[in-house]
């Protein structure tokens, strides 16, 4: 989105977010308070049986962990190698292990307040709709500032930087690695300001 970004100038009041892993929501109430405990326990015991059918060439531990807010499913199991975790996502490329898997769910659950996000390489969130990076903005908006710049990896949809990427408060980029957006903010801050002769 660098036609949006031209308009920068070192004077105006702009503030960059980067999507680093628990700095974009504040802290959340438990997901059990917030979706009540017979409805956690059916999505729980949907994930166990939906996976209880996937064949992997290997599955390790920790399948569904509870996070601040959300719950991460992986259906190879968190406590897997590097090389494992590669291996899956391999798998996971080819035959849409984790999307078939979100696709299953917002059936089951429709209508349920409920959203999910796929994250990294082996896993995906569940968390209440209205839980996703957005609610940084909200807080932000009473700020006055000039422009909302937001850099991150996973915004296509059914990403967890989706909503923010896209949403009209941000100039939204996606990046490929640390070295990608240090590049990316060269180009849009540093190369923008006036050169002293």
């Amino acid at each position: 989105d660098m036609e949006k970004a031209q308009g920068f100038s070192p004077d105006r009041n702009v503030l960059c977010l980067f999507d680093v892993d628990g700095t974009l929501t504040p802290p959340r109430e438990a997901i059990q308070n917030q979706i009540g405990e017979e409805l956690l326990q059916d999505l729980i015991n949907f994930c166990l049986s939906y996976m209880g059918l996937i064949k992997l060439p290997k599955k390790r531990g920790t399948f569904i962990e509870f996070r601040n807010g959300m719950i991460n499913i992986s259906p190879i199991g968190r406590s897997c190698t590097a090389e494992e975790r590669i291996e899956f996502s391999e798998i996971d490329k080819r035959e849409k292990i984790r999307e078939k898997f979100v696709a299953a769910l917002k059936k089951e659950f429709a209508g349920k307040g409920l959203r999910f996000t796929k994250g990294g390489l082996i896993s995906f969130d569940i968390f209440p709709e209205g839980w996703d990076k957005r609610l940084c903005l909200e807080v932000l908006e009473r700020e006055g500032l000039d422009a909302i710049y937001f850099f991150g990896n996973e915004t296509s949809d059914g990403g967890n930087d989706y909503e923010i990427f896209n949403d009209p408060r941000t100039i939204g980029f996606t990046v490929y690695s640390p070295e990608d957006t240090a590049r990316l903010c060269r180009e849009l801050f540093f190369d923008a300001l006036p050169h002293e002769s």
